[in-house]
Formats: C-alpha cells, sequence, structure tokens
C-alpha cells in the first residue's frame, strides 16, 4: 500500500475488523450494485453477529455469489439484507426468505437518498487503487456511490486490487481518499463475471430483426442477456458502421462490436468517441478490455447515464431490453412471475424514455413469444392481460416496438385495436385465434 497511497492517508488505513466498528445497532449499510462488491467489509461485519442488532444491508443484482452476513444469520437475528434489483444469487435468497425487495427507477436513486426516502448510516464504497495523487475510480460500478457518500455517516473504501483503474473523463467515475473515513485494502477473490447460454433459434431470428431496424452511427443501450448479446454479435459481423455505446450496463456485447471496428462512438453528439455506461458485468477478457484501454470509456453516475434528457441529445438512440409478458395494448410484465419476483426494472424505463427523446430514437422489448411450462407445454407470452399479482412495470404508453421472433410491432400512436392487432402478429400463431377473440370482444 506503501507505494500507492499518499502518507497523507495512511491514518486512515485500518482492517476490516477496526472499519466496521463503525457500523451501530439500527444502522443501514450499503453495499452497492451491481458487479462491485465489498467482499472484506461484508466478511468483517459478518464477524459481528450477535454483538449488533437490527442491520440493515441495502444492495442490489448482486453476482458476488455469496453475501456472509445474509448467509451466516438466516434467523436474521442481526442482519435483514433489502435489494433494489434481484440478481441472480438474490433469487437463491428469496426461495429462502432472506431478501427484501423494494421496487425503484434507478435514475430517481440518487435523489431518494438526498431527500432521504432511501437511508445510509454507513457506506462501504468498492474502489480501485488509488493513483500518486489519492485518487480511486469506482471499479465496475459508478451506481449511485458520488451520492451516497455525501449522504451517509460513515464512508468506508474497500481497495479492490483487481479493479480496472479508470477514473472517468473529467472525473466522472473518480473519487479521492479524502472523502473516506476509513480505507481497508486486502487480497481479493476475481471478479465476478457473467456469461450467456447458447442462443435459442427463437433469439436469434428475435436478433435478426432487431438489426434489421438499426441504422448506421445509432447509439445502443443494451439489457443483459442472450438477446443483446446475440444482436451484438450480429451487428460485428454486419456492414453496419459508426455505432455507439450508452448503456447502464456495459458488457461483452459492446467489446464484440468493438473488436469488430464496429463501435466507435463518432456520430455521439455527446462523449464523442467514448462508451458512457453506469455498470459494468462480463468476463475476464471484457475487464482486461476495459482496463488496457480506459480512453474509450466514460463511467458515470446514475444521475447522468440514466437521465433521459441526457438521452435525448444522442441521434438514433436505440434501446434493446428483454420482458417476461406483454398484454394486448403493450403494457409490460418485465420482472415477475406472479407475486415471485424475477429481477427488478432497473433502467428499463430510463432507456425507453431516453429514445422516445431522442430524434431518430426506438426502444425495443425483445421477448420469445412463448416459453415451455413444466409439463412441456407452451404458454403464450403475449397475453390478453397481465395476470393478477403479476407486475406491470411498464404502462402500454411507454412502450414503442415489440420484437418476438415472428417480427417487430409498432405500438407508438395507435389505437388500442391497431395494437392489439400488432401484437396478435408476432405473436406465436398457435396462439393468435385466441387472442384475437379477446379483441374483438374488448376492443371494439
Amino acid at each position: 500500500m506503501e507505494n500507492t497511497m499518499n502518507h497523507t492517508f495512511a491514518g486512515k488505513l485500518v482492517t476490516p475488523e477496526q472499519a466496521v466498528k463503525a457500523v451501530q445497532p439500527g444502522d443501514w449499510v450499503d453495499y452497492g450494485f451491481g458487479a462491485g462488491f465489498p467482499e472484506l467489509l461484508d466478511k468483517a461485519l459478518a464477524k459481528r453477529k450477535g454483538e449488533l442488532s437490527d442491520i440493515k444491508i441495502r444492495g442490489g443484482l448482486i453476482i458476488h455469489p455469496w453475501i456472509e452476513t445474509v448467509e451466516c444469520d438466516p434467523e436474521q437475528e442481526t442482519f435483514s439484507y433489502y435489494s433494489w434489483h434481484i440478481g441472480d444469487y438474490e433469487r437463491k435468497l428469496q426461495k429462502r426468505g432472506l431478501v427484501r425487495f423494494s421496487p425503484m427507477i434507478l435514475r430517481y436513486l440518487p435523489q431518494m437518498y438526498r431527500e432521504k426516502m432511501a437511508k445510509v448510516d454507513v457506506a462501504f464504497v468498492p474502489v480501485s487503487k488509488p493513483d500518486e495523487n489519492g485518487y480511486c475510480g469506482l471499479g465496475i460500478g459508478s451506481y449511485g456511490w458520488k451520492t451516497i457518500m455525501e449522504c451517509a455517516r460513515v464512508v468506508i473504501f474497500e481497495i479492490n486490487e483487481k479493479y480496472p483503474t479508470l477514473q472517468g473523463v473529467d472525473g466522472s467515475h473518480r473519487v479521492h481518499l479524502s472523502e473516506a473515513d476509513y480505507i481497508v485494502e486486502g487480497e481479493h477473490e476475481d471478479l465476478p463475471v457473467r456469461t450467456y447460454r447458447e442462443p435459442s433459434t427463437e433469439d436469434i431470428q428475435i436478433a435478426k430483426n432487431v438489426v434489421a431496424e438499426i441504422p448506421d452511427g445509432a447509439t445502443l443501450s443494451f439489457g443483459v442477456g442472450t438477446v443483446p448479446f446475440t444482436v451484438a454479435k450480429m451487428l460485428a459481423e454486419s456492414d453496419k458502421k459508426d455505432l455507439g455505446c450508452h448503456t447502464g450496463t456495459i458488457s461483452d456485447a459492446f467489446m464484440e462490436m468493438w473488436k469488430a471496428g464496429k463501435l466507435t462512438n463518432a456520430k455521439k453528439e455527446i462523449d464523442t468517441g467514448r462508451s458512457t455506461w453506469n455498470l459494468a458485468m462480463g468476463t475476464k477478457e471484457f475487464y482486461d478490455w476495459i482496463a488496457e484501454n480506459p480512453e474509450l470509456f466514460k463511467p458515470a453516475g446514475l444521475d447522468y447515464v440514466h437521465m433521459p434528457e441526457i438521452m435525448g441529445k444522442i441521434s438514433n438512440f436505440i434501446s434493446i431490453n428483454g420482458g417476461v409478458q406483454l398484454d394486448l395494448v403493450g403494457g409490460e410484465n418485465g420482472e415477475s412471475s406472479g407475486t415471485r419476483q424475477l429481477s427488478g426494472i432497473g433502467g428499463q424505463m430510463d432507456f425507453l424514455e431516453g429514445a422516445f427523446r431522442s430524434r431518430g430514437g426506438k426502444g425495443y422489448i425483445c421477448i420469445n413469444s412463448t416459453h415451455k411450462k413444466k409439463d412441456g407445454s407452451l404458454q403464450s407470452n403475449i397475453v390478453p392481460f397481465i395476470p393478477q399479482g403479476s407486475t406491470v412495470s411498464v404502462p402500454r404508453t411507454m412502450i414503442q416496438c415489440v420484437v418476438t421472433e415472428y417480427g417487430v410491432a409498432n405500438l407508438f400512436g395507435k389505437t388500442l385495436r391497431e395494437r392489439a392487432e400488432e401484437m396478435i402478429r408476432v405473436a406465436h400463431p398457435d396462439f393468435r385465434d385466441e387472442l384475437r377473440k379477446y379483441a374483438d370482444e374488448a376492443f371494439r
């Protein structure tokens, strides 16, 4: 640490066990969002089980495979865990009754903290190694950390030696050691990776349908999943040129386009030449790409990356996301199966609105027309109405285009009946008659 930390701040360097003594009974402790995770502080805090009471830990979309404070206390005598967005690991916790979900739209998160609608007492902030001037990068998640740090009683930096050290253009992804009350360091596990399953025949056709809609010079926002990754691979192999990136989560999808010379960001009216993002999740090759090419990126906070008025300054802004179900007029369930929470809405509404504000922009919800039930039979993902108990994540007024393997439904500006006809056209043929029957009765 002596080689990297300015001696001015050496007095703040403590062990994780010493740092977590700052946590008091009744505190809210923020762990952050996405692939960044304060693993040393989490383990140290877990050791205080039984000594503390009513400690509320907040995170979201955690892809670190283990939260020690949660796993050590299944009775929740000391620790309870709250999530803004259910990820793969949190779904497992949910089955055990160990996660409490709080719905929200990501762009509002900084305001929620500033106005104390979301409380934070202690912030566990994962950062990269500091430079010679004491500046650290926020690693693989800018999140809303800068706002959270302003609102917390105690700020603890956990320096992760495996994070990329980029600090962003004009300090967009940068914090300073002086902003921390305590600093901890130590050996970390390898960064958690996010990979993609092989695309199905339907996924490939959906991706083809989307790629046909994307113009040269478009700036893209991708959700994380197989279809966006397949779209990116097809774009990499296409004759499209000068594509851009302004996205909530940057991933291998964008790296694939960059390797093929398609991702130049040359046509973006803002952040020209740079890929703009809030979180980073992917493979080791992807993390190395970010680390080795910091000049290619502008990582920044939620109140920049997720703001529709910022996206509205970019021409041909294209948002591509997935969903769970859509009704006949375009209302979307993007996050639940009945009352069971599968994920969260995250930034989907942010980027849909951004696409609407953009000159030439469009928002696409990509969804397989059917899914298989446990008995092997097919069930339509396009339904007359979102079933009772399931979430209407995005209202019909926000949905512009819906893509299935059967085509693209364009909904904006259309009547209820016209919307239903568009949705039936892209539904699975086996379900079109019953959907049409409902539409005939409901939308005369």
